[in-house]
């Protein structure tokens, strides 16, 4: 039988109190433990959380600006994520529309040409230099049908496979459900950010003075103006880019110019990209209106414009605000692209800006400058 009353001795026993270094040690383990469950839960909802989080350092001055005037409320912050969604959802809903009725026209052409072959344009006639080679060219491959289908073939494509097309761009189904998603709660985050910004702020500022000390808020604000500085540099000057180019698109009479202006804007937020999106413009008006002055000037045009847009205002506007050398921040911008697809265009540029920062404050350190003064 057992005891059911503990003996003295036995309920004198005492556990010795753990110091505090110990537990100050379990208590980082436990917090690092459920960092990385938090992480590896949200892996997928990561890209979306940091979206949002870019959209309210962008529009976070903005905000401010309104609250102070209007007051602070839920609406205002409903108002700005519901605007910003708007900017996003139109172009996005007009470009798929035009683009599928653009594709069925480009299928009927095509299955035109199967049947007929391709015409010789006009302007074939007008090179200065190689108008017989062309022109050769062109009957020897082009202008009937049989030789349309053996060029096709030569190079891997077959209309016939049209069908197993279709049934690849319904596989697709799921991931663009999936894409509609992380869409729906890049906003969601941003509408929490705005509305508790101020309570994030203070805790954010807290928690980096007690890790890091003063610099680490020197360091928040290095990232924060980087931010800043892509959305301006890259995403502001990728649409003026785009509505200049837009315009000459209308005016020389190229097709669809506001599909390709809105085309050229976005590819323009990528610097160097602009290029291709104009030369591809270029060569449509070429192979459609055959008006090769229009299209030299509209690349005359874009040349200056992206040359003017990428050498002087892109690094003032980006590396402006930071003080980060121009170099670095290209680096950062398709190192980040590569990374992380579009996001990294935002978050290279401020991982480059905040390695920037660490090695002029690593540099320019206390005992560095103790040693130059012994050496003097």
């Amino acid at each position: 039988m057992t005891d059911k009353h503990p003996s003295p001795e036995r309920s004198s026993i005492r556990l010795p109190t753990p110091s505090g270094t110990l537990q100050r040690r379990a208590r980082g383990f436990l917090a690092l433990f459920f960092i990385l469950a938090g992480l590896i839960t949200l892996r997928n909802f990561i890209p979306a959380l940091m979206w949002g989080s870019v959209f309210a350092i962008a529009l976070w001055p903005l905000y401010c600006r309104c609250e102070n005037r209007f007051g602070r409320s839920v609406w205002l912050p409903c108002i700005f994520t519901a605007v910003l969604a708007l900017i996003f959802m139109l172009p996005v809903t007009f470009i798929g529309y035009k683009v599928v009725d653009e594709l069925q026209n480009a299928l009927h052409w095509f299955n035109d040409i199967l049947h007929s072959g391709l015409a010789e344009p006009q302007w074939i006639n007008h090179l200065p230099i190689g108008a017989a080679q062309a022109h050769k060219l062109w009957q020897t491959h082009l202008a009937q049908p049989q030789q349309i289908q053996e060029l096709l073939d030569s190079v891997g494509l077959n209309f016939s496979k049209g069908l197993s097309m279709t049934h690849q761009v319904g596989s697709q189904v799921a991931p663009l459900v999936h894409r509609v998603i992380l869409f729906f709660f890049s906003f969601l985050t941003l509408f929490f950010l705005l509305k508790d910004g101020h309570s994030i702020k203070d805790k954010c500022l807290k928690s980096s003075h007690r890790l890091f000390g003063s610099q680490g808020e020197t360091l928040a604000r290095q990232i924060i103006a980087s931010i800043h500085g892509s959305v301006s540099g890259l995403v502001l000057v990728g649409l003026g880019e785009g509505f200049v180019m837009g315009i000459a698109y209308v005016l020389a009479g190229a097709p669809q110019p506001i599909i390709f202006g809105l085309g050229t804007a976005i590819a323009a937020m990528v610097p160097m990209l602009g290029w291709i999106a104009v030369t591809i413009v270029v060569l449509l008006m070429i192979a459609t209106k055959g008006s090769m002055l229009a299209a030299i000037a509209v690349w005359v045009v874009g040349a200056i414009v992206l040359f003017v847009a990428d050498h002087f205002i892109r690094p003032f506007l980006i590396g402006g605000t930071t003080k980060v050398p121009f170099l670095w921040v290209l680096l950062g911008i398709f190192g980040g692209a590569e990374t992380w697809n579009l996001l990294g265009l935002f978050v290279g540029p401020a991982i480059m800006a905040a390695l920037h920062l660490l090695w002029d404050i690593w540099t320019e350190s206390p005992t560095s400058k103790n040693t130059n003064v012994k050496e003097k």
